[in-house]
């Protein structure tokens, strides 16, 4: 096929019929230039999906279940040219991209969604007509498939025939003269989740917060809090459910982050209104944490099995019935908690605070104070309270002083992400990305050792129960393993550090958040 028939093939080959124009007027139009044979008519139903954060849409695919086809069908397309990228037969919709059998689909899948859930967007009702352009010998020489919606465009799509490239072309032409037919570069799923008035992508837990640098401290600091309220609340459902670990991990992240800007928006909002805040998000956290940590054990359980020596991998097994039975517990508490009065009445409270009008004449000294100027005030302190306490962990230091530094770490990119919008964009995230770096090697050294001693702690619980001893024996190799890590991650600190401490780095941090009326070397 030459370059052009490729480039057709590859764009032009997916169409919409205007309303009001019907398919049979477009086939009695195109019988007039061409013998059109209907081969097959089929009433069908398509079934979308994607995470709640829309994962599968953020990477260009779309994902729809066809409950009617013999047999059952699962899809994944390219969202804008339509063309499939992987598709299997499935009996009914897995919740998870793992609960399929392994293939291309799967595959695929995997790496847009990890650990996320497959939730419904929509169902259409549609009429799926086939039909076969044939030649004067009344061979197929092209095949086109008109789809039917009752409240949306009808679609075309032409299936090319291998070695019929004129013929292809020839229909293309005709069609690109008919005024009702349209080109059309994305599957049917944009203009019918606009139809039902869903917006894709209306919801991510990433901060993206248009702050004016003038506005005032006070007015900013409160209009950040609303969004992470925001978060908490779109996800508190999905907790309760515990459709996917991830919506109790935004909205811890959401929790966190409050509470992080409670402590550091400092003299801008009344020491008084907010004490009993801080209060309350602590205590969500605290209840939050259980439930996290065994989800996080759940989902690092593969990796825990390949780290072991094959020929004792499935003696972890009851490990993870053990984890399973012991995070549904630990979720039934958290639920109580979340449907207690003192969770829906405080939360209630806070939407309330956040909601009043501000003071004319607040009495914070840093309420009036323009936001750009708070922002750089702060993450500047921050930053450079990273650097000295960093640069005082040597070899001999205890484990604490690494937590210490993580948190102080953990404060200051939770700053420089709610006023992001305030710097040039690609200076902010470069440095953003720069402190994860850093941050990584941190909470891996935490990580690790929060786990290692977890296990030493399940395992005195499992004792208790009928576990087999190769189960222990798994385990006591694992435990070595978490011990091995977290002590490569302390080795690695001094590198990373220096590597984070280099000179560009801090230029480029006091370039951006430090006050020009009083510049010096951190």
């Amino acid at each position: 096929m030459n370059r052009e028939a490729a480039i057709m093939n590859e764009t032009l080959l997916h169409y919409k019929l205007a309303f009001p124009a019907s398919a049979q007027q477009l086939i009695a139009k195109l019988s007039k230039k061409f013998t059109v044979r209907l081969a097959r008519r089929q009433q069908c139903r398509y079934s979308y999906y994607d995470s709640f954060d829309w994962r599968l849409y953020s990477a260009g695919c779309c994902c729809a279940f066809d409950a009617d086809s013999a047999p059952p069908t699962m899809t994944l397309s390219d969202l804008n040219t339509g063309q499939v990228i992987a598709a299997q037969t499935v009996r009914k919709v897995p919740s998870f991209a793992w609960d399929l059998e392994a293939g291309p689909l799967r595959s695929k899948l995997e790496s847009c969604l990890e650990m996320r859930a497959l939730l419904p967007l929509l169902t259409m009702q549609l009429q799926r007509s086939q039909y076969n352009i044939l030649n004067s010998d009344e061979k197929t020489v092209v095949r086109l498939v008109v789809e039917e919606y009752q409240e949306l465009d009808a679609r075309i799509t032409l299936l090319p025939v291998k070695g019929y490239d004129k013929a292809l072309q020839r229909l293309v032409d005709r069609l690109n003269k008919l005024p009702e037919v349209k080109t059309a570069r994305q599957t049917v799923l944009p203009e019918a989740l606009q139809h039902i008035g869903r917006q894709p992508l209306d919801y991510t837990s990433k901060l993206d917060l248009p702050l004016d640098p003038e506005m005032r401290a006070d007015q900013a600091c409160k209009f950040i809090f609303q969004r992470l309220l925001e978060i908490m609340e779109a996800n508190e459902a999905g907790v309760v459910a515990d459709t996917d670990s991830e919506f109790l991990h935004d909205f811890r992240v959401a929790v966190r982050r409050t509470r992080s800007g409670l402590s550091q928006f400092k003299g801008v909002l009344d020491h008084d209104s907010i004490a009993p805040y801080r209060k309350f998000f602590a205590w969500l956290g605290q209840i939050t944490s259980p439930t996290r940590d065994l989800d996080v054990y759940l989902l690092s359980f593969d990796h825990y099995k390949s780290s072991l020596p094959v020929s004792i991998r499935e003696d972890l097994n009851p490990l993870r019935d053990f984890l399973r039975s012991k995070q549904r517990n630990a979720h039934r508490t958290l639920v109580r908690h979340l449907k207690s009065a003192k969770y829906r009445d405080t939360l209630k409270q806070w939407r309330q605070y956040l909601q009043e009008p501000l003071p004319e004449a607040p009495l914070p000294a840093n309420a009036l104070l323009p936001i750009k100027e708070l922002a750089d005030r702060r993450i500047w302190k921050v930053y450079r309270q990273v650097l000295k306490d960093g640069g005082a962990i040597d070899d001999a230091s205890p484990a604490e002083d690494l937590h210490e530094l993580r948190k102080t770490c953990k404060k200051l990119r939770y700053l420089m992400e709610f006023f992001q919008n305030l710097y040039p964009r690609k200076k902010i995230r470069a440095l953003i990305k720069t402190l994860k770096g850093f941050q990584e090697v941190l909470s891996d050294f935490q990580d690790y050792q929060i786990q290692e001693q977890a296990l030493k702690q399940f395992s005195n619980e499992m004792l208790q129960a009928s576990t087999p001893a190769e189960t222990f024996l798994a385990m006591g190799v694992l435990i070595q393993d978490l011990d091995r890590r977290s002590n490569d991650a302390r080795s690695d600190f001094g590198s990373r550090f220096l590597e984070f401490n280099q000179p560009e780095n801090q230029a480029a941090f006091r370039a951006l958040f430090q006050s020009k009326a009083r510049r010096r070397t951190p």
